[in-house]
């Protein structure tokens, strides 16, 4: 069920329906039949030690991706080009609306990242490595972006903290002070939900803390690049995602005491953090939701199967109008996120990530899109019965992930918030705006209550008065 792409350059219409094959061709062979044994062998790592590390299975099937040219299709022509890096490690050049079509079939793997982390599609990976494209110098890319992008280590971003409400950015407060005297930046704090830091294979972390406290208010954040290796660096606990720590790359607590770098470990300059961000984060907001259209076809399809074979009350569950319903409720669903994933990859690719308009349709699609999906794989337990909530399928999985990504990236009322602010300043040159009310005339009324009444009503309220 995939519309016709729209093409802005990008891979010709035939190379990238032979992806797609290609792409199905994995999932069906290798993908799909391993996703217990990379679920089994993530857990005996995470339980083993803390010593987490990827699970056999996933090494095997990196190298399959990368020899069948399954690897790094997230990253865009623009930033590929930008990087300057070998072809050889950068995908096949697609669009954000080609990369819609692939990231939703990686994204039916019953663990939504799982083809992702295959194919080097993964978060924060994608979001890191088009940061690291954009902004780094050539030195940091050499050392940082080629292993990223060869898939040889892993990264993560610290960007939410335990102390303030990090859904408000500027509250953001991580102290990053100067010392000059060392030429080098000095990182007192703490952070949590670090996506991918608990992995021995994370190598390499992108901050975001105060470097001022005065001077405007969206000028008082940057961006570093910290190595993991740096002293000072205190894993302290990895936080449970609706009670899974998400072994063996975890969501960790970080304590940072005196980690110094480089003063020449800044992005793009002091003051740019959140400049960095609204191009970062956008991208990877719309992949997450991506791969969540990927989760509700698979749940969907669990539910549809479920239904056709289990019998209650003498007859089949898909003949009871309730399921039938559901089933159609469902499909409409899927279509109308699909529709908007489309339009917010268009405008990507047309107008670019900071332009209003596409950073109200990626509020739209991140406040809408997870919320729709949890409904939709809720809908698919239940009807599934007590089994929907087992380690028989993969709909409670499903359900966690949709359910936290409705705060990770920013909270649905953050982007709900965000949509609608645009909204109103782009109503402003509406053409119907400019319409408004129809006009009033004030001449014309409806009656006096002095007037004198018709003889009819006259009647009618001398009855009245005699009830």
């Amino acid at each position: 069920r995939m519309m016709a792409t729209s093409q802005h350059g990008g891979m010709a219409a035939t190379a990238f329906e032979a992806l797609k094959a290609r792409l199905w061709g994995f999932m069906q062979a290798e993908i799909y039949p391993n996703e217990q044994l990379f679920a089994a062998q993530s857990k005996a790592i995470g339980e083993a030690s803390h010593d987490w590390h990827w699970p056999p299975i996933l090494i095997e099937l990196k190298r399959k991706a990368k020899a069948q040219g399954l690897w790094n299709l997230f990253l865009p022509v623009d930033s590929a080009a930008v990087a300057g890096v070998d072809q050889s490690v950068v995908g096949g050049g697609l669009t954000n609306r080609q990369y819609a079509e692939i990231c939703e079939i990686m994204g039916t793997s019953c663990h939504a990242e799982f083809a992702a982390m295959a194919c080097n599609c993964t978060s924060p990976d994608t979001g890191n490595m088009e940061v690291l494209a954009r902004y780094a110098n050539a030195e940091q890319r050499r050392r940082w972006l080629l292993p990223l992008l060869e898939g040889r280590i892993r990264s993560c971003f610290a960007m939410t903290e335990p102390s303030v409400a990090s859904s408000d950015a500027t509250n953001i407060g991580i102290s990053i002070a100067r010392d000059e005297a060392r030429g080098e930046y000095v990182i007192n704090g703490s952070k949590w939900w670090c996506t991918g830091a608990g992995s021995l294979h994370c190598k390499i972390m992108i901050l975001m803390g105060k470097t001022r406290t005065d001077g405007p208010i969206h000028k008082q954040q940057s961006q570093l690049l910290v190595p993991m290796d740096t002293p000072g660096i205190t894993l302290l606990r990895p936080m449970l995602a609706l009670g899974e720590d998400d072994a063996p790359k975890g969501h960790m607590e970080i304590l940072f005491e005196n980690v110094r770098v480089p003063l020449e470990n800044v992005l793009l300059g002091e003051g740019r953090g959140f400049e960095i961000s609204q191009g970062r984060l956008g991208p990877g907001r719309i992949h997450h939701c991506m791969r969540s259209l990927g989760q509700a076809e698979r749940a969907l399809s669990l539910m549809c199967r479920r239904v056709g074979e289990r019998e209650a009350f003498g007859k089949k569950l898909a003949r009871f109008d309730t399921i039938l319903q559901d089933i159609a409720k469902s499909r409409c669903e899927i279509e109308t996120c699909r529709l908007l994933v489309y339009k917010a990859a268009e405008l990507m690719d047309t107008n670019g990530n900071k332009d209003p308009r596409t950073r109200q349709m990626l509020s739209m699609v991140k406040a809408h899109i997870p919320v729709t999906v949890q409904g939709l794989v809720d809908r698919c337990i239940q009807a599934h019965g007590a089994m929907g909530l087992s380690q028989d399928t993969p709909l409670f999985a499903a359900f966690a992930g949709a359910r936290g990504l409705r705060l990770a990236d920013g909270p649905d009322e953050v982007h709900l918030r965000t949509a609608a602010s645009i909204e109103l300043r782009m109503q402003q040159n509406s053409r119907l705006f400019a319409i408004g009310h129809y006009p009033v005339d004030r001449t014309k009324i409806f009656r006096r209550t002095t007037d004198p009444v018709s003889p009819h009503a006259q009647r009618v309220l001398d009855a009245a008065s005699k009830l």
